[in-house]
């Protein structure tokens, strides 16, 4: 199979090109694939011919998308509208990355994960864009796949989990991380493992929600980095609240994802603490 990765440079992008080794892949990345160029993207992938077309590159700094509405728009909208317009021409199967920040993260009811038909309402200027992507691929492209993953690590960072093994490296005062805030850790791994098995199902058309099972707060998954690493990680962590910490973008107090859609068809993602320590022990 040929296969385009738009996004190939980045954490999700890298893994895939390393799942997908089997198949002819093609990095696509800044500089030379742009997706916010209209006629460049179209060329570029009509003169490739993919079979697929997994679209990962996103503007996902979400405190810079709230200071830069525009550009956010421009690429996590237009460029998902240039890159469904291309595979929509060329007749390549699209599969497109999107977010658990299209959903207000505010729950219903406790416990509560958002489910694949759950109506999103994002509450931020990247969830916005991302949700508007989202439509701009189905308008355009009804049978692609559009997969919503969450709290994303992966090998070389940057993440929550580089981020958290560097501090706890350093002797210093007690780390406080947030407790109110509760989501789906997911390793980059099961993201690729599952968009490899909706590549073989070609069938497979709409939402689908790939994270890992179970979910936790921030402070929770602190806490299992910090015993995953033992006597490395030097610093106590201690619970703090969103309101502590002040970011010019609203955190969803609950991003959980059900996967509906992946269980139906049989496939199951793996727990978060075990994704956790299959990390771990290979990158630390």
């Amino acid at each position: 199979m040929k296969i385009l990765i738009t996004g190939g440079k980045g954490m999700l992008g890298r893994e895939l090109r390393r799942r997908l080794s089997e198949h002819t892949v093609q990095e696509a990345d800044l500089p030379d694939w742009d997706i916010t160029d209209s006629e460049g993207i179209f060329s570029k992938i009509e003169a490739f011919a993919p079979d697929a077309v997994i679209h990962c590159a996103a503007m996902t700094k979400v405190d810079d998308c709230e200071t830069n509405k525009d550009l956010a728009f421009r690429i996590n909208e237009e460029g998902s509208r240039n890159v469904a317009l291309a595979c929509a021409a060329s007749g390549a199967r699209l599969i497109a990355v999107s977010t658990d920040y299209v959903f207000s993260g505010v729950p219903p009811r406790e416990p509560w994960a958002w489910g694949e038909g759950d109506l999103p309402s994002p509450r931020t200027v990247y969830g916005a864009s991302k949700l508007a992507g989202e439509r701009m691929v189905t308008m355009l492209c009804p049978s692609a796949v559009i997969v919503r993953t969450a709290w994303l690590y992966g090998p070389q960072g940057p993440s929550f989990v580089h981020t958290m093994v560097s501090l706890g490296a350093k002797d210093g005062e007690a780390l406080k991380v947030v407790d109110d805030q509760r989501g789906n850790p997911t390793s980059t791994e099961v993201v690729a493992d599952a968009i490899a098995f909706i590549l073989e199902k070609p069938e497979v058309s709409g939402i689908v929600h790939a994270t890992c099972e179970e979910a936790c707060s921030w402070y929770d998954f602190a806490c299992e980095i910090k015993r995953l690493l033992g006597e490395r990680f030097k610093r106590e962590i201690v619970p703090c609240t969103t309101e502590e910490f002040p970011r010019p973008a609203p955190r969803p107090k609950n991003s959980a994802l059900r996967k509906s859609a992946l269980n139906v068809l049989g496939y199951r993602t793996p727990p978060w603490k075990d994704a956790l320590e299959k990390f771990i022990r290979a990158e630390f």
